[in-house]
């Protein structure tokens, strides 16, 4: 692992960029991605979780008031702070952990974890992706579930648009995308504009993994089976996805 930080790592990043990724719409959709979870692991009140990556909590909340046991790991101090105050406001026990996925290990053993939202793949390298699904697998019990949502590269080849601009959270936002390689990565460009004139650029590059690239991965992490669906609702991976799951099996 580098010893230098990844964009990712950047208190300053989710501050600004926080509240544009994370913003009304997404919060709104959190309880059916909540249902979604428990209905393809079957489980039930008590269950332990992982949610791998977890930001703001908006899932992590959402799980705890089905009556699981959630831990939610994260590396930016800010995005748990947020979350911890979330579950205070709904009176909600989460443990939350300030922990790097790449080094994160723990004696606990879930029932299932979830990498969600497109939370995956922007690591320098593709053994550093291992090393977070390795670490994810060796958290899940036999039997156990893992599932993971976010952009592939077909997904990204079926939705590619070069750009687009809209209004959010008192902000313009203009994003710019172009790809890298042979379709090997998506490079995003966002640029903030306020009210004020005042502008904040970032870029940053999602390494974009064919389904079933992601999926010999995890077979290769531990886990036994994995399978692949266009949403949450088992849907067919084709054309027509809206989106990649995995779902995998320890």
């Amino acid at each position: 692992m580098a010893d230098r930080k990844e964009w990712f790592e950047n208190e300053a990043f989710w501050r600004n960029y926080g509240p544009i990724m994370f913003d009304s719409q997404r919060w709104a959709e959190a309880p059916a991605v909540a249902d979604d979870v428990c209905r393809i692991a079957g489980l039930s009140k008590g269950a332990r979780i992982l949610d791998a990556g977890c930001g703001p909590g908006r899932i992590s909340l959402e799980l705890a008031l089905r009556g699981l046991d959630v831990t939610g790991v994260d590396i930016i101090q800010s995005e748990l702070d947020a979350a911890k105050e979330s579950a205070e406001d709904e009176n909600v026990k989460i443990n939350y952990i300030k922990a790097d996925l790449r080094s994160y290990t723990t004696e606990t053993k879930f029932d299932a974890a979830v990498s969600l939202y497109t939370s995956f793949g922007y690591c320098d390298t593709i053994e550093e992706d291992m090393q977070i699904l390795r670490h994810i697998a060796g958290a899940v019990k036999d039997d156990g579930w893992f599932i993971l949502e976010s952009t592939s590269r077909e997904t990204a080849i079926l939705y590619f648009t070069p750009g687009e601009w809209f209004e959010r959270a008192g902000m313009t936002v203009l994003t710019q995308f172009t790809i890298e390689g042979a379709w090997e990565g998506l490079r995003s460009k966002w640029i903030l504009i306020g009210k004020d004139g005042s502008r904040i650029e970032h870029e940053f590059v999602q390494r974009l993994y064919s389904a079933i690239e992601l999926k010999r991965m995890m077979l290769a992490s531990g886990f036994r089976s994995a399978e692949i669906y266009g949403d949450f609702d088992f849907s067919p991976y084709n054309e027509k996805a809206r989106t990649m799951v995995i779902v995998a099996r320890k």
